[in-house]
């Protein structure tokens, strides 16, 4: 490495030696072709030799060159051609004019051209690193994964710059930075890095550069959010990175963050679109396994009730077993009929039959309907008394009250109550059904209304988990929405919405 510095060092001062050497022989070459037309050009023509040669040197060898081509310049002239010769010495005091304008015009020479060089160089530059930044726009576009973005801005950065680089991605929290490059040697300052993703702003400390650090930290800034750091060192002993530099690199980071954003995108439409297909998938064979079992399991459910009409009457043991197949034919035609129920709902195919009715008559079937299942378990009815009347399908908010209260039933110890409210709140009327069971695991709660999810996965408790997912689809179809709470009392509670709407004007009947 220090061979390498100090060949690095080497090579200005051999350039700068090499142009000394170039100037002082342009300028002997001038006068030596000058020399012999002496007799044959008048003094400002010659002067005019010199200034020429002073502007080839200034467009070929830069300021510096020409400065000293013109100090040589006026010596030359002085000594070989103002009389007396070979002297500096001046015998008419006019030509202390001519040298000092000599001197001037070449100065200024100088200076205009090497101005109007620098500029071209510039020009160029820039021309080079937009072309560069029209490349790397074309080749991020393309990109296929964040390994790719990483690379190809990796390698815009040392081509460009001469730099090295990292790109630094936030993990889910967004208090830690990745470098998205395991086998980038780049060290970076975790701090610095924090502080530009947070502010959004760039971030420089010279301080870190000599500890090995990079010292300059960009956000990948995109239109959503900041998408994360660009970290860049420049070569050992670099100079003050310039205001274009700064700004090809603003130009990099955005360029970058809009890629890594697209990808972000691109993966979440991809992980939709699966989503989308698997439920569907799901709903479909779902389907079809619905209408395939439904027929045997009700040939089933009558073929064991048959057996209690048989004459003469069959034994107990008989009997039994009998009654034992009706009630797990039974069970399992209401797992096919909510099978077949959120395949439907899934699928959009079930019209409601909206109507305006009471509640309390619904709640009412409810209960009734459940008969056995509740028959540990006393129920509460509390409703309020300015309920309105309620558009909605009555077959499906009573499938839906009696899920609740049948799950109630089923986690709550033996002769415990289960309570059944509904008040008016606004432009809603809210049903809660609480027990005083163990309630809901609190870290799963918005997950209990995902189709075959349930509340304890290991419980002995009969039960596929399309309960509450049944119960969210029709209360959605309603307009309305579900929740499960656990009270600070304890239990669990399930509570659903209905809008009012604008209930029709019931008079009451004259006595």
């Amino acid at each position: 490495m220090e061979a390498t510095a100090r060949s690095l060092d080497a090579k200005p001062a051999l350039q700068a030696g090499r142009n000394i050497w170039l100037t002082v022989l342009a300028c002997l070459g001038t006068a030596a072709v000058a020399t012999p037309l002496l007799g044959h050009l008048d003094l400002a023509n010659i002067v005019m030799l010199f200034l020429l040669t002073v502007l080839v040197i200034s467009v070929k060898l830069g300021r510096n060159a020409a400065v000293l081509a013109s100090i040589l310049s006026v010596l030359l002239f002085d000594l070989f051609f103002v009389s007396p010769r070979f002297s500096l010495a001046v015998s008419d005091i006019q030509y202390l004019v001519t040298f000092t304008v000599m001197l001037v015009t070449a100065l200024t020479t100088t200076h205009f051209t090497s101005v109007l060089r620098q500029k071209a160089q510039e020009a160029e530059v820039r021309e080079q690193r937009t072309q560069g930044l029209y490349q790397l726009a074309r080749q991020l576009a393309g990109s296929l994964s964040k390994e790719q973005v990483v690379e190809i801005s990796e390698a815009f950065i040392k081509e460009q710059l001469a730099a090295q680089s990292a790109i630094l991605l936030p993990d889910e929290s967004r208090h830690r930075l990745l470098a998205a490059d395991s086998a980038n040697a780049l060290p970076v300052e975790s701090h610095l890095a924090l502080v530009a993703l947070e502010s959004g702003k760039l971030v420089r400390s010279d301080e870190v550069s000599g500890l090995g650090y990079a010292p300059l930290y960009l956000p990948l800034r995109a239109s959503m959010r900041i998408r994360g750091v660009l970290a860049v060192r420049f070569a050992d002993n670099p100079l003050e990175p310039t205001p274009a530099t700064l700004s090809l690199l603003e130009a990099l980071a955005s360029l970058v963050a809009v890629a890594l954003e697209r990808l972000h995108y691109v993966e979440v439409a991809q992980g939709t679109e699966v989503k989308m297909l698997t439920e569907r998938l799901r709903s479909s064979i779902l389907s079809a396994l619905s209408h395939d079992l439904r027929t045997p399991l009700t040939a089933m459910v009558g073929l064991a009730d048959s057996l209690f009409l048989v004459k003469p009457a069959l034994p107990a043991v008989a009997l039994e077993t009998a009654q034992a197949l009706h009630e797990q034919s039974a069970r399992l035609a209401g797992l096919v009929g909510n099978l077949l129920d959120m395949a439907r709902l899934n699928a959009g195919e079930v019209t409601l039959r909206r109507e305006w009715q009471p509640l309390e008559e619904v709640i009412g079937a409810g209960i009734k309907l459940l008969g056995n299942a509740l028959a540990e378990h006393p129920v509460k009815v509390d409703l309020a008394r300015d309920l309105p009347l309620l558009n909605f399908d009555a077959v499906l908010i009573e499938r839906v009250l009696c899920n609740l209260l049948e799950n109630a039933a089923k986690y709550a110890p033996p002769q415990t109550a289960i309570e059944l409210s509904a008040q008016r709140q606004g432009d809603l009327v809210e049903i809660a059904i609480r027990d005083h069971g163990p309630g809901f695991p609190t870290e799963r709660r918005e997950e209990l209304f995902n189709m075959f999810v349930r509340g304890q996965p290991e419980s002995g408790k009969p039960g596929t988990g399309l309960g509450l997912a049944i119960c969210k689809a029709i209360v959605e179809a309603h307009g309305g929405r579900i929740r499960a709470d656990n009270p600070p009392a304890g239990g669990a509670c399930v509570s659903f919405t209905l809008p009012v709407g604008n209930p029709p004007v019931v008079e009451e009947e004259v006595a």
